[in-house]
Parts: C-alpha cells; sequence; structure tokens
C-alpha cells in the first residue's frame, strides 16, 4: 500500500482535504469580510456593536486559519523542533485496558487518512508530548481530563 506523498509532505489525499477546507473558509472568509466591511457606520446600538466584533473576531481567526492551511499546502508541516514527535511518525502502543492501537502524527486533522489503519495522534496532545524520547519497551504516563493513564510503547516508526 503505497501513498503518493506530494514535495510538501502530504498524501494526495491529505492534500485534496486541506485545500478543500482552504477553499471553503477563503470564501466564508470573503462572505465575512464583506459584513465586516458593511458593518461601519452601521452599528446602530450595542447589540449591533457586539456582532459587529464577533464578526471581526472570526475574521482574525479565518485569516489565522487560512495563512496555516496555505503554509501546510506549499511548505508541508512545520518542522518539529525537538519537543514534539515528528509529523509522519507511527507508534504502536497497548493501552492499560489491553487494546493494541496504532497511531500516526499528524499537525491538522485533516491529515488523518480515511483509509489508514492508524488512528491520528497530534504532537502537542497530551500522549503525543510524554511519547517525545520514547522507544520500544518504555511505559509511559499522561494527563486526561479522565485522569492519568498509562501506555506501554511497542513500536516507534520515525518518517524518513
Amino acid at each position: 500500500m503505497s501513498e503518493n506523498v506530494e514535495p510538501s509532505g502530504l498524501t494526495g489525499e491529505a492534500r485534496e482535504r486541506v485545500a478543500a477546507e482552504l477553499a471553503r473558509l477563503q470564501e466564508r472568509r470573503d462572505r465575512l469580510e464583506a459584513e465586516v466591511r458593511n458593518d461601519r457606520g452601521a452599528v446602530s446600538d450595542h447589540a449591533d456593536a457586539a456582532d459587529a466584533i464577533q464578526r471581526a473576531d472570526e475574521l482574525v481567526g479565518l485569516d489565522d486559519r487560512v495563512a496555516e492551511l496555505d503554509r501546510l499546502l506549499h511548505a508541508g508541516p512545520a518542522p518539529s523542533n525537538g519537543d514534539e514527535l515528528p509529523f509522519g511518525t507511527v507508534v504502536k502502543l497497548k493501552f492499560s485496558d489491553g487494546d493494541v492501537v496504532t497511531m500516526q502524527v499528524i499537525s491538522v486533522i485533516e491529515e488523518a487518512s480515511i483509509d489508514s489503519e492508524a488512528e491520528a495522534l497530534t504532537a502537542s496532545s497530551p500522549l503525543g508530548q510524554a511519547l517525545v524520547g520514547r522507544k520500544a519497551g518504555d511505559k509511559v504516563s499522561y494527563t486526561t481530563p479522565q485522569g492519568e493513564q498509562q501506555v506501554k510503547v511497542l513500536d516507534v516508526k520515525y518518517p524518513s
């Protein structure tokens, strides 16, 4: 099962999903920008002002996400700084309930392959952070909203 990987580091399927999200967000951003432009001078009461501020804040958030997705499409995932698992790392873990799960590190959820047997794992998650520098055989503890959890690392494959 060979996946076509683009120069950006994304598989063709992940690249398509990211591009589709980018297109949707750009359309939403354009509509919202027009609304924000129309808000200027049209605010008549506190409720209108609150709505205008909310739209302006949403526009800033959309700008940030559009920039992130655009960077991802053109440059690929941000390089790891050593404090996170690198994008593409695959780990096989045994959870305390006996479940064995294979997980792949992604930078945005849109990169998770629908066909992949591996579950998505973000490097910034508590589990992702707890796995930094670990190797097969290590037992790892990490904190979740349900309390302290533990996994055993069965295998770690770093991207080449």
